[in-house]
């Protein structure tokens, strides 16, 4: 870490409250303060976006649809509009492009800018990213909370900490107390499955983390285990870029015992889900499109792709929709031993479509 805080970047994180759900309250003040979930229908449709007034109730994205009415039988159902959540999403890139070109969107409703140099000639990112919400709210009539630090990982921490419709900065000072004292497993980065093998081993939280080495860390978790390093050390150069061109995210993994039943799949499959969204750092854009990959320990290939209608956001919708595919290549190959598996997810929104999926 640079010693004269001077040369410290200014980066913010935006992200947007309950987006969708706020858009159609927005829209319909005959909604505002009500328990409004975005999705279909159906008995088997899952909810895509919650108001907070819908969260008081436990219902969150990717819940089925039937639990949330079970738990808030009044609740309003709206339907998906992605052209006006699109729309609006263009209306608040347009207001982060007055302050800064380097802006890099992670999907329609968060964003990472650096505000180093930028076009207020301010030094403050506290004060720049209260002028920034004040904007979103005046021209969208929408809130967004935020987080400012000196790397993309703290800022991105930060904005969740005092949402909705609030900020927090992690000054250079407080960082390393900070990161200490976070749990494992609010670190972006780090999912259910490897906070939980990391309990284990008795890191709990930052500073259990920091006690171990570079090397142990990649020997006991893999190549990430670098990444866990730098993190919990405050290495974090990644830049803001303001263009992204990846068609497709994937992990895939080679067993060392092959795979006998639908529940050993099931196991793998969240374990992949963890790692494709920790390789990304959760960076992936919302996707449209979801592919599970197996292979047989005869060496036949079988890929099976799901396109619902939905936009996958987060692990919850991943695993749900690789399990129901793993499922029906069980349902016609009951005796199959898997000795490979992979996902996916393709097809990104505001991407082009029709995009190959490529494993990697």
């Amino acid at each position: 870490m640079p010693t004269d805080y001077a040369t410290y970047r200014k980066i913010i994180h935006i992200d947007m409250d309950a987006f969708f759900a706020a858009v159609e309250q927005r829209d319909r003040p005959e909604w505002k303060g009500k328990p409004l979930v975005v999705g279909g229908n159906s008995s088997r449709s899952v909810v895509a976006a919650a108001s907070y007034e819908a969260r008081e109730f436990g219902i969150h994205s990717a819940m089925p649809m039937v639990v949330a009415l079970n738990r808030c039988p009044n609740i309003i159902i709206a339907p998906h509009r992605f052209e006006v959540y699109k729309a609006v999403n263009q209306q608040i890139r347009a207001i982060f492009l007055q302050y800064t070109d380097k802006v890099e969107f992670l999907s329609l409703d968060e964003a990472y800018l650096d505000v180093t140099e930028n076009t207020k000639g301010l030094p403050s990112g506290t004060l720049l990213a209260e002028q920034i919400r004040a904007d979103i709210y005046r021209e969208v009539s929408l809130t967004a909370s935020a987080g400012i630090s000196f790397n993309k990982f703290l800022a991105k921490i930060a904005s969740d900490l005092n949402k909705p419709n609030g900020q927090y900065a992690i000054t250079p000072e407080e960082a390393p107390a900070f990161i200490d004292t976070l749990p494992v497993h609010k670190f972006y980065g780090i999912g259910k499955v490897t906070a939980q093998k990391m309990q284990k081993l008795g890191i709990r939280k930052g500073a259990d983390l920091k006690k171990w080495s570079k090397p142990d860390l990649i020997q006991r978790f893999g190549k990430i285990g670098g990444h866990y390093y730098n993190i919990v050390h405050l290495i974090d150069e990644r830049e803001v870029k303001s263009e992204r061109v990846r068609k497709s995210w994937s992990v895939e993994r080679t067993f060392s015992k092959n795979l006998l039943s639908e529940e050993a799949l099931f196991e793998k499959i969240e374990e992949l889900t963890d790692h494709l969204f920790e390789r990304s750092n959760n960076n992936i854009p919302p996707a449209k499109t979801l592919t599970i990959k197996l292979k047989t320990a005869d060496f036949q290939q079988v890929t099976k792709s799901a396109s619902p209608g939905i936009l996958f956001t987060n692990k919850q919708e991943v695993l749900r929709y690789g399990i129901q595919l793993s499922k029906t290549f069980f349902q016609v190959n009951q005796q199959a031993e898997i000795r490979l598996a992979g996902i996916g997810l393709s097809n990104f929104e505001e991407r082009q479509s029709g995009s190959q999926l490529h494993f990697e």
